[in-house]
């Protein structure tokens, strides 16, 4: 029995919630100078980079992407960032993912963030589940789901064709 595709989300649905959601950024740090738009790796950060390309036409922030490598398997494992801690202590941090489910990817990341003082953090997804193990919330969210426990919801962003279905 082959599991069935869902699509929740087309690739114009995902360009808009890209654009919105960027929005939505620049208006909660429309005081800063700089953010660190943190991508959790792979589609994370695929999504931060197509964020900072949206926020850099709208604004006049700097926006900086950082890599943030977790291992999903393995999450007390040490956390890997493409910046030093340096170079985002004292700013306003954006952690970013495809998808929150469990909340457990995010809420280690947001570990990772705070061994510095920052002046803001705030999290953002693509797709917003409703089975949070962990008391972790996406400040921005592209859309809200009730799935059912048994479903996965996959999201592509590279290639030509953006998509979110629920497998």
């Amino acid at each position: 029995m082959t599991a069935t595709k869902n699509t929740i989300l087309t690739h114009q649905e995902i360009l808009h919630k890209i654009r919105r959601i960027a929005y939505q950024i620049y208006e909660s740090n429309v005081n800063e100078s700089e953010i660190i738009l943190a991508g959790i790796d792979t589609n994370g950060y695929l999504l931060a980079k197509k964020l900072k390309t949206n926020l850099d036409k709208i604004s006049d922030i700097k926006s900086t992407l950082c890599k943030v490598v977790v291992d999903k398997k393995n999450p007390l494992s040490e956390i890997k960032t493409s910046l030093s801690e340096e170079e985002y202590t004292n700013k306003s941090i954006i952690l970013i993912d495809d998808v929150l489910n469990s909340g457990s990817t995010l809420i280690y990341g947001v570990k990772h963030f705070l061994n510095v003082p920052l002046k803001q953090f705030k999290t953002a997804v693509l797709v917003n589940r409703n089975h949070k193990k962990f008391p972790v919330k996406a400040d921005f969210k592209g859309i809200s789901l009730s799935t059912s426990l048994k479903e996965h919801v996959e999201v592509v962003l590279n290639g030509k064709n953006f998509e979110a279905y629920l497998k």
